[in-house]
């Protein structure tokens, strides 16, 4: 029998780095329609729907249920997807699945993103009411005060109030159960995922003292407060809240910057970086985070292949400076003196006679530097 899962939408590249997106309580993953597609161009962005919303089945929990139930549902959906190890980011109760799954399988968890969240919300008794009544009554009463409790000033969105309407009311009873049972003040020093916390200014569900809380009690965290923005700032405020996500998560320009570094020897990258005013920092920002934090870092090509690629392409356009940079970094990533004079023949046939002569003369002289013997002709 095949095991349900979370209801998800996936987008990006298949060999990005995954990025998992938890929604709020009462809403689907359109809370993500306006952040998600910005962020899988550098993401795999996997977004989920709670039990009972969206298009997840209703029965995945039930009375009593979890923020750790629903922490074990995401880990299941990663499992399913091949994701061993993810970024994460999520809203008010997705940002609780996230805190939990921060502390109790830190060894998932890349980094974190907590978005008008708390580490604890207020106790049971509030809860616990809401479920017993929505187990009653059903779901139609807290639709009046949705657009209040949600976003502020006279902002609304109305595929998330209908997401609301049209959970599975034993399944949002169930979400609030999970809620009412959440307290992780006292695990928060255990975290040691780069945590960035987003308040929302006008939030009065989550307010930014609940953020300030957790900022506090985990080592290195940052804390973002928007002003304008209320319980669902990705809705409400989308463009600041991926200005902070992706300063967060693209660590990729210093996941960039080491690769680089790997690569082209600590000696350039010094040099490089001695060299750089105010008019070229921000390329040598974009050769990082792109070049180096991005396509480099990409698992489908070795970096032995990688290296035989752009030999190729430099000679191909004559960057004879760069490719004498890049037969140092092709030595570095394991090939041999014979493995990059095949590549730079090779371009003879493809690239002309004359551009691999130059390629030729460049590579000697570099080999000769390194060993006179791998130089000779």
């Amino acid at each position: 029998m095949t095991e349900k899962l979370l209801n998800h939408r996936t987008e990006g590249s298949a060999t990005a780095p995954p990025l998992l997106l938890g929604p709020s309580l009462g809403t689907s993953y359109a809370l993500w329609d306006k952040v998600a597609p910005e962020l899988s161009i550098s993401h795999r962005v996997i977004r989920w729907d709670l039990p009972g919303h969206g298009g997840t089945a209703a029965d995945l929990i039930g009375p009593g249920a979890t923020v750790g139930h629903l922490a074990d549902l995401v880990l299941a959906l990663a499992d399913s997807l091949g994701i061993e190890r993810f970024a994460y980011a999520g809203v008010s109760l997705g940002g609780a699945v996230g805190l939990h799954l921060a502390v109790h399988h830190p060894e998932r968890v890349e980094s974190l993103g907590v978005i008008c969240s708390s580490a604890h919300f207020n106790g049971r008794g509030p809860w616990e009411e809401r479920a017993e009544r929505v187990r009653r009554e059903g779901l139609e009463w807290l639709l009046d005060s949705a657009n209040s409790r949600w976003f502020a000033g006279d902002f609304t969105a109305p595929e998330l109030l209908r997401d609301h309407a049209e959970a599975d009311p034993e399944a949002y009873a169930a979400c609030c159960d999970a809620l009412a049972a959440f307290d992780l003040r006292e695990l928060l020093g255990e975290i040691g995922a780069r945590t960035l916390l987003v308040a929302g200014r006008q939030d009065p569900a989550t307010p930014p003292a609940h953020l300030r809380e957790i900022a506090d009690a985990v080592p290195g965290a940052t804390l973002v407060e928007l002003p304008g923005a209320s319980h669902l700032a990705p809705a409400q405020c989308p463009e600041a809240v991926l200005t902070a996500l992706r300063a967060h998560l693209d660590g990729g320009a210093g996941r960039g910057m080491a690769v680089r570094r790997e690569v082209l020897g600590d000696t350039h990258v010094d040099r490089a970086q001695a060299r750089q005013t105010p008019f070229t920092a921000r390329f040598q920002d974009f050769i990082s985070r792109y070049a180096w934090g991005e396509v480099w870092t990409d698992p489908t090509l070795s970096r032995r292949e990688r290296s035989m690629i752009t030999l190729t392409a430099l000679v191909a356009h004559g960057h004879y400076d760069e490719l004498a940079m890049h037969v140092r970094a092709a030595r570095r990533n394991g090939l041999t003196p014979e493995e990059i004079g095949a590549v730079l023949l090779q371009t003879a046939v493809y690239c002309g006679v004359p551009a691999a002569n130059s390629a030729f003369a460049t590579a000697q002289r570099v080999l000769a530097e390194e060993d006179p013997a791998a130089g000779e002709g």
